[in-house]
């Protein structure tokens, strides 16, 4: 199992998100035997959540699990992760994150590296053509997810 492997499984989350009608991005947290922690999607429209991004429904799939489990652990994203979803990494203390792409969307990934966190860009082209897709159709709703304001708002 590589990185590539686990960042399709994340890939999987994302498709069947944008299936259900949501934001297309997906997470799957890694114990460092390959074990697949937790799984998630961005969930913000279909259960009308502030909070349910990729990597928070990943870690809400998990559910609770000792410190040292996650910190022998790898965060995989489709997209560089927000400053929430880059907070619960660093709460977490997941030492590693393997990201799709940060071509539509720059996190907080300098906030990560500068707390010791290994971050891996995959730069995965199918990542970049899905969320930009999304995007172009859905200016509005991006903008809400990422807590950006829209013209109707500012």
């Amino acid at each position: 199992m590589n990185d590539e492997h686990f960042l399709q499984l994340a890939l999987e989350q994302a498709r069947s998100g944008l299936a259900e009608g949501g934001i297309p991005i997906g997470a799957v947290l890694v114990a460092d035997d390959g074990t697949v922690l937790g799984a998630g999607r961005n969930r913000r429209l279909q259960d009308g959540s502030a909070i349910r991004h990729g990597e928070t429904d990943a870690l809400e799939a998990a559910g609770r699990l000792r410190a040292s489990v996650y910190a022998r652990s790898t965060m995989y994203t489709t997209l560089s992760p927000c400053h929430m979803c880059t907070g619960a990494v660093l709460l977490y203390k997941i030492p590693r994150l393997v990201l799709g792409e940060n071509r539509n969307f720059l996190g907080a990934e300098d906030l990560l590296r500068d707390h010791g966190v290994e971050v891996v860009n995959l730069d995965s082209e199918e990542c970049a053509a899905m969320m930009r897709a999304f995007i172009d159709q859905n200016p509005a709703v991006w903008n809400e997810d990422i807590g950006e304001l829209d013209a109707r708002s500012s």
